[in-house]
């Protein structure tokens, strides 16, 4: 060991020189100075632990002065006298602190994003919309410390601006994160439980619908008058005679579609990794016609209703869009009002029977021995039923029956 005077004061450290070995400068107890030949100069404690020499680094000189590097040195010698060994307790709080950085809000949010495979692509998008505001206040933090307080702050810049069921569901996908981190074992408990009650609850709309029939007559007129892209034609055209959701008709596949049994099959991305229940659309004559006429477009293509966007079919917006075109607003209808005016007239105008009625919906239905019914049932029925709905739109359309 090199044996110098011994480190006093702070100027003695900045006299010492770099030489072409490394040497060391005692400051007590055990703390030395080490001068390496680049002229780095760093603080080591040298100890004994269960009779073992080891050596702790105690920072670099000058960032850190000898009386920071005495302190460091004396807290260290307190965890040595309480039988701890100060090397291993440094090596447990850097992995400790790496093991926060990996469970940030952030990492745990975007992990269980990654595990969304069986959700729908929109659906998917959506949540990750959502979780971006979240992610922006906090999402450096470790999951286990963001407090009930921290959602809420993030939540109320939503509900401030009046946007509540935004505000809702933000809250609620942080729910999901929490919970699958529970799961995971890197949270203790979900903070988002003590907000019940916390926000204002977003007042419940119902989707906007025409059910008068003198009204769906002049809606499927102007809909005949629609002058924009086939694809979109044939959409609002055949939305009325299917009233499936917007979704499962945009996305709709020829391989799924059979012209000549006059069905469409399909598992709705609702119960696609659920249920797998199968909806079978059948297809009125007057919507074999619409989807013929189509199939010269696109009948090449995987979709029904091709798009050459990135999606390959219809955007969300493309009915809605066209419904505006054509003077509907959204406070009068949307691509999913065809379906409530398809339930309340078919049941208050028509009579149709309800069971057969939430059947077509994609309802989930009991039989009177409490199981689910199966997706073929009453399938003769629902065919005539749809026949039944189809015509009943015609005349409509050319004004011989309104009720």
């Amino acid at each position: 060991m090199d044996q110098r005077k011994p480190l006093t004061h702070a100027r003695q450290a900045d006299a010492a020189k770099p030489e072409a070995r490394p040497y060391t400068l005692k400051a007590g107890d055990g703390l030395f100075l080490k001068v390496m030949p680049n002229g780095t100069k760093k603080w080591v404690w040298r100890y004994f632990y269960l009779k073992k020499a080891k050596s702790l680094s105690m920072g670099l000189y000058p960032a850190v002065g000898l009386a920071e590097a005495k302190a460091a040195r004396d807290e260290a010698r307190k965890l040595l006298a309480q039988g701890e060994d100060p090397s291993q307790r440094r090596k447990d709080e850097k992995a400790s602190a790496l093991l926060e950085q990996e469970n940030t809000f952030k990492a745990v949010a975007e992990e269980w994003q990654a595990r969304q495979t069986d959700k729908a692509e929109a659906t998917r998008t959506k949540s990750a919309w959502l979780l971006s505001f979240p992610i922006a206040d906090f999402g450096h933090r470790p999951i286990r410390d963001i407090t009930p307080v921290m959602v809420l702050n993030t939540c109320r810049k939503f509900e401030n601006q009046d946007k509540l069921e935004t505000a809702k569901r933000i809250k609620i996908k942080c729910s999901q994160v929490f919970r699958y981190a529970v799961a995971t074992g890197r949270a203790e408990s979900d903070p988002t439980r003590d907000l019940n009650g916390a926000l204002k609850p977003p007042q419940v709309k119902h989707r906007a619908a025409i059910t008068n029939p003198a009204e769906m007559a002049q809606l499927l007129r102007d809909i005949d008058g629609y002058s924009g892209h086939p694809q979109v034609q044939a959409a609002l055209q055949i939305s009325p005679l299917v009233f499936v959701r917007p979704g499962e008709l945009r996305s709709a596949r020829w391989a799924d579609v059979d012209l000549e049994a006059a069905e469409w099959r399909f598992t709705p991305p609702k119960t696609r990794n659920q249920t797998q229940v199968e909806l079978i659309v059948p297809l009125a004559r007057q919507a074999v016609a619409i989807l013929r006429n189509l199939q010269r477009i696109t009948g090449r293509r995987e979709h029904v209703f091709h798009s050459y966007g990135k999606s390959r079919h219809l955007s969300e917006s493309a009915v809605l869009n066209a419904l505006r075109r054509l003077g509907y607003s959204g406070d009068v209808m949307t691509g999913h009002g065809f379906r409530a005016m398809a339930k309340t007239v078919m049941l208050e105008v028509l009579k149709l029977p309800d069971q057969y009625i939430e059947l077509q919906l994609g309802h989930k239905i009991r039989d009177p021995n409490g199981g689910a019914y199966h997706r073929a049932k009453f399938l003769e029925d629902r065919k005539e039923m749809m026949q039944v709905w189809a015509d009943y739109l015609d005349k409509l359309r050319a004004g011989t029956t309104v009720t």
